[in-house]
């Protein structure tokens, strides 16, 4: 096993040279990894479960398994693209396993909701006065994704969200790039109705990810990285 990296400057190593040293065995590059995309990644397998704990019952399966494989990784996309594909797959085949179990209710055949233009009058202040208005407004967001059919909240949680490309998030979803634009724009219309222009705002804090879970995360995969394979 190689050395660790050394605490000073490591954070700021790029993600392909920390790929580098954990495919040697560094397991200090691989924590760093992890917490500069643990909240991507965690926002990624939630999307796609629809529960918390689910979701970080997934990112750990997908860690490890990116750990034992991170050696694969040939810098053909960014190694976060690379991680989220992990992760989707993950979560996808726990999803498998839900879908044989419950029926999925699919939306409603002949409902269309009309693009509503996204405007910028009224835009909430970011004054501590509306504090309570824009925590409204995020619990509101939170439900709504929530409320997306399957198959348009995780492509909607990797474009908006977090802002990967077209081509980045049908990589990470194996879906063509066409039904990554026509799911997002299905998406950004049904959350749209009830929220007009104040949708923008609210993303950022979308299922924050609060130092706890990260912590937690991260705890429970160096642990059972340090026990070696099963």
């Amino acid at each position: 096993m190689t050395k660790p990296l050394p605490q000073a400057g490591s954070a700021d190593a790029p993600d392909d040279a920390l790929a580098r040293r954990v495919a040697k065995g560094d397991q200090a590059a691989f924590e760093v990894l992890m917490r500069r995309h643990n909240r991507a990644m965690f926002r990624t397998a939630r999307a796609i479960l629809g529960d918390d704990a689910e979701a970080e019952d997934a990112l750990q399966e997908a860690y490890l398994l990116a750990y034992r494989t991170i050696g694969g990784f040939r810098g053909d996309s960014k190694l976060s693209t690379w991680l989220a594909r992990v992760v989707a797959n993950e979560a996808l085949g726990r999803l498998r396993k839900q879908v044989r179990r419950a029926a999925i209710v699919p939306l409603q055949a002949g409902v269309e909701v009309d693009e509503i233009n996204s405007t910028t009058e009224g835009s909430m202040d970011k004054g501590p006065e509306n504090a309570a208005r824009r925590a409204e407004m995020r619990k509101l967001l939170e439900k709504r994704i929530d409320a997306l059919p399957g198959a348009y909240r995780p492509v909607f949680m990797l474009r908006a969200v977090e802002e990967y490309s077209v081509d980045e998030t049908a990589a990470i979803l194996e879906i063509p790039a066409a039904t990554v634009r026509s799911r997002f724009h299905r998406a950004r219309s049904l959350l749209r109705e009830g929220l007009a222009s104040e949708v923008d705002l609210a993303y950022e804090e979308v299922f924050g990810f609060a130092g706890e879970r990260c912590n937690r995360i991260v705890a429970a995969v160096m642990q059972r990285i340090a026990k070696g394979p099963r």
